[in-house]
């Protein structure tokens, strides 16, 4: 084994092991911090610790950010085609045509 291997692993161990936590005790002491300094005085709502912002943070994750990028779906590019064929129907349903009308010119008026 190289010595160049060997660090790029093993040095990145302890950054992550002593990392991880520290930026989950951040994020939980900001959302913690948010919630206490808005929600008590507006609403009257209780004030919380840091494991319930963490908890807080999780469940909103959960409900509202989805599972991975895009919600698990696979990102693509839309073909031509499939452009033309929405471009068709937004105007046969916005416009009554079902050709979209061309720009036009500031000339023209």
């Amino acid at each position: 084994m190289s010595i160049r291997r060997f660090f790029r692993w093993y040095f990145f161990i302890p950054i992550a092991l002593v990392g991880i936590p520290l930026l989950l005790a951040a994020v939980g002491e900001i959302v913690k911090l948010l919630w206490n300094a808005l929600l008590p005085p507006l609403f009257g709502w209780p004030s919380i610790s840091i494991w319930q912002g963490l908890g807080l943070l999780v469940l909103c994750r959960l409900l509202f950010g989805g599972h991975g990028a895009h919600g698990g779906r696979p990102s693509r590019r839309m073909t031509q085609e499939e452009r033309a064929r929405i471009r068709q129907r937004m105007c046969e349903r916005f416009v009554g045509t079902s050709e979209p009308s061309q720009p036009r010119n500031v000339t023209d008026m």
